[in-house]
């Protein structure tokens, strides 16, 4: 019943005046972006952020801006079952048909929860955002300020053709001495999993292209 409430008031949520995003900032990206979400920094815990990178001349992503996370819900780790008030960790794709200017919540994109990787483990839950209002249900809430820049520049590049943005969530910066600390951890395997998508941006300047396969996240270059 809880989870029927859940649902039933995000959907609610989607149902009211649209807001506009702000006018784009004479920096705005004006090529491919790609967006990437960490939700603590040690040692700040609880202060997550979210950044925008765009394409550069030489095909690699230079980080354009970053907008610091206004709260999410639960804690690290997985979103796992519809209500348990987790925020998602993975890769997900944006499209137009995720982009929401009738929510509750200012404005709004839907992440695309779950995924191939969730649905092969079972995984359930359903309006999974980032936003604007500064609370969270299972999302990611930025700042109404913050989200109205955010909205406005995927809204711009899925305008100009980019079919889809990456958008790739962390429990922390997946650096090797983080992931050191994890032993016996619940969720250490699916962190280092994690951890191969984000060393691959870092290597590469370049996210992945993002598969599932035997139940796990595989990594190849873009087309």
């Amino acid at each position: 019943m809880r989870a029927l409430l859940l649902s039933l008031l995000l959907w609610l949520a989607a149902c009211s005046a649209p807001s506009q995003a702000a006018p784009l900032p004479s920096d705005a990206p004006t090529r491919d972006i790609f967006i990437r979400i960490v939700k603590t920094d040690p040692p700040d815990e609880g202060k997550g952020r979210l950044e925008i990178f765009e394409e550069g001349d030489d095909g690699r992503f230079k980080l354009w801006r970053t907008f610091p996370t206004c709260t999410w819900s639960g804690e690290l780790g997985p979103k796992l079952r519809e209500g348990d008030g987790q925020a998602p960790e993975g890769f997900y794709w944006v499209t137009k048909s995720s982009l929401n200017p009738n929510s509750s919540y200012h404005l709004s994109f839907n992440l695309g929860f779950p995924n191939a990787y969730d649905r092969a483990h079972g995984r359930t839950g359903s309006y999974l955002m980032v936003h604007g209002d500064c609370v969270s249900i299972g999302c990611y809430a930025m700042t109404d300020a913050g989200i109205e820049t955010i909205y406005g520049v995927v809204q711009a590049a899925l305008e100009r053709g980019q079919p889809g943005v990456r958008v790739h969530i962390f429990p922390f910066p997946m650096t090797d001495e983080n992931v050191a600390q994890l032993g016996d951890h619940p969720d250490a395997a699916f962190w280092r999993n994690l951890q191969q998508g984000w060393a691959w941006f870092e290597t590469h300047g370049r996210p992945p292209n993002v598969e599932v396969a035997d139940k796990r996240y595989t990594f190849e270059p873009l087309p």
